[in-house]
This record gives C-alpha cells, sequence and structure tokens, in this order.
C-alpha cells in the first residue's frame, strides 16, 4: 500500500515536471520518494488553485484536511496524504512551509497582477522558496538553517524564470506577474503586453527580471557546498536545469508569445556532465 502511494507520487511528478523529476531521480531511494510525496502536495494545491471547480471551497477543504493530518489523522483515501505521513514519519518536517505554501496558491484567487519587484518576490516566496524548505529536512536534516537562505534563494530565481517563461500562458489566464511598475518604467505598457509586442522594451524589463533570477541563482549556488553528497547533484542539476531556460528563452529571440521553452533532454545531459566535471 505504502509502495503504491509513492509510486502514485512519483507518476504525478513525471507527468507534470519532468526537469524536477530528472534531477532528483539521482537521490537514494529514502529521499527520493519522499521529494515525490512533497510534490504531490504542492501540486494537489496547485491544481485546485488553477483547474478546480469551486477553488476556494476545496482549499479550505485540503486546508482543514493537512490541519487534520499534523493532528495524526490520514485524510481519506489519497495516496498523496498515506505517502507523507511515512515522511513526516522518517524526517524532521517542518510544518510551517506547507501552510506557507498553501497561502501562497490561494493568492492566485485574488491578485492577478503585480506591480512591483517586491511584491513579485513574497509571491515567488510563498509558492516557491517553500518548496525548498519543505525539502532542505530531506535533503539536509542536519544542515537545514546553514541552507535556509540558500533555498529560498533558489525558490526565488525558479519562480522568476517560471514567470519569464510563461507569461503568454498567464495572460490565458488573466494574470500579470511581470511587475507592470517595472514595464512602465521601460516604456511598456501593459496593453502592449496584453497585444503581445516583442519590443526592445520588453526585452529590457524581460533582461532586467532575469538578471533578477541570476542573482538567486548564484546566492543559491554559493552555498550548495553544505547539502550532503546525496543530494548536491540532484539540488545543483535542478538549478542549472532551471537556469538554462532562460539561456533557451534568449536563443528564440524572447518570443515567448508563440512558443514555450525549454530546454532539451541532450541540453540537460550536457549541462550534468558539464556540473560532474566541476
Amino acid at each position: 500500500m505504502l509502495e503504491q502511494a509513492y509510486s502514485h507520487c512519483e507518476a504525478i511528478i513525471k507527468h507534470h515536471s519532468k526537469t524536477f523529476y530528472k534531477a532528483f531521480s539521482f537521490l537514494p531511494p529514502t529521499k527520493r520518494k519522499a521529494v515525490w510525496a512533497v510534490y504531490g502536495f504542492c501540486r494537489q494545491v496547485d491544481d485546485i488553485v488553477d483547474e478546480g471547480t469551486d477553488p476556494e471551497a476545496q482549499l479550505k477543504v485540503f486546508r482543514a484536511q493537512f490541519a487534520s493530518f499534523l493532528n495524526g489523522q490520514v485524510p481519506g483515501n489519497d495516496p498523496m496524504w498515506l505517502a507523507l505521513e511515512d515522511v513526516f514519519q522518517k524526517f524532521p518536517m517542518e510544518p510551517q512551509a506547507f501552510h506557507d505554501m498553501i497561502a501562497g496558491q490561494e493568492m492566485d484567487l485574488y491578485k492577478t497582477k503585480y506591480y512591483t519587484i517586491e511584491e513579485l518576490e513574497h509571491y515567488s516566496y510563498h509558492v516557491a522558496s517553500t518548496v525548498g524548505l519543505m525539502l532542505l529536512p530531506i535533503l539536509a536534516p542536519k544542515k537545514v538553517n546553514e541552507l535556509r537562505d540558500s533555498a529560498v534563494a533558489l525558490g526565488l530565481g525558479m519562480q522568476i524564470t517560471n514567470i519569464l517563461r510563461d507569461i503568454s500562458e498567464d495572460l490565458e489566464r488573466q494574470r500579470i506577474y511581470i511587475p507592470i511598475n517595472e514595464m512602465i518604467a521601460s516604456g511598456y505598457m501593459v496593453d502592449d503586453l496584453l497585444n503581445h509586442r516583442l519590443t526592445e522594451e520588453f526585452i529590457e524589463v524581460w533582461e532586467r527580471l532575469a538578471s533578477r533570477a541570476e542573482d538567486h541563482y548564484e546566492k543559491a549556488f554559493s552555498a550548495m557546498h553544505h547539502y550532503p553528497l546525496d543530494a548536491r547533484l540532484p539540488v545543483k542539476s535542478s538549478a542549472v536545469f532551471y537556469r538554462a531556460i532562460l539561456k533557451s528563452i534568449r536563443k528564440k529571440d524572447y518570443n515567448i508569445f508563440e512558443q514555450r521553452a525549454f530546454v532539451t533532454e541532450k541540453e540537460k545531459e550536457e549541462l550534468l556532465a558539464g556540473i560532474a566535471n566541476q
């Protein structure tokens, strides 16, 4: 039953995030399965907000289920909760990061535009940095405090990268994550974005945010030596794979309105070889 629960979580991450799946497949089995379970939790919250028929009510139910879970009651027959229960028994998990993740996803129910970088990074912490904080007790249980800032920085870098890649998809959901004040400062208006105008001003805004993401990646990389050896390659790989998305967008001349940038399997193998030789 437990192995089936973990297999269920593995199928979720394998389907929804090939990048994370490939990176964290290098972990030892116990840590690897724990990462799958945490991803299953995050994915379920994300799906409620993006695809739920009544997301506010469904999120309220999910939050109540998590409260019951923390009190020792596994909610219903959902295999994700069964796998997560095993994770909480094996690792010194920190519930606050899970609460913050739910709060971050909830923001998408009432906030659809962001005006400043500070607002954007507040959101990014809640939906992405929290994932790193959830995983720290699994990946580096003896180094959680030393790696906390690095995990937050990596989440910020990854989420900003997501936003720079998914501008077009977010517009379809009536969401603008690119800070509007930053656009205006470069002479790029909301109407330009809504009409998918790829201009020098757009590239200027895009690159300013990409530079911000790069700074966060560098901060994350500066502390990666604190991870135990069995987790160092997976974490570094996930960061390198994600950072490469920015390069992929540049190679496509910033045309994120007509095509979704991604890192090919061949490129990932080349990146892995580079990491191994460092």
